[in-house]
């Protein structure tokens, strides 16, 4: 056994290299957005589910596993507003025929 000082032992290190070249868009916000106020179907979380492994896979270099995540993330977003918007115009529209109705009597 060699005897030493404790304090002279390598400390061992992690070195984390970001290549910030190519940019590749997650929708988080996007998906947080649609998961508040346009959740339609759950889709709005759903879609902040693969936001965030969209994240995750840029985080260690798999951006190919990335740009996969975020471009499911990107229709589910898309598929969540439509849905609520239509839902919303709706209700919108049968509210006002209703209380037109209502108006007439």
């Amino acid at each position: 056994m060699v005897k030493g000082d404790p304090e002279s032992a390598p400390v061992p290190s992690t070195v984390v290299c970001i290549n910030s070249d190519v940019i590749q868009p997650d929708y988080i916000a996007w998906s947080t957005f649609n998961t508040v106020f346009m959740n339609g179907c759950c889709l709005g979380f759903i879609a902040y589910i693969y936001s965030v492994k969209s994240r995750d896979r840029k985080m260690v270099g798999d951006m190919t596993g990335a740009q996969s995540h975020a471009s499911t993330a990107k229709i589910l977003n898309i598929f969540a507003l439509v849905i609520s918007l239509i839902f919303y115009i709706m209700l919108i529209v049968f509210h006002s025929l209703n209380f037109l109705g209502n108006q007439r009597n």
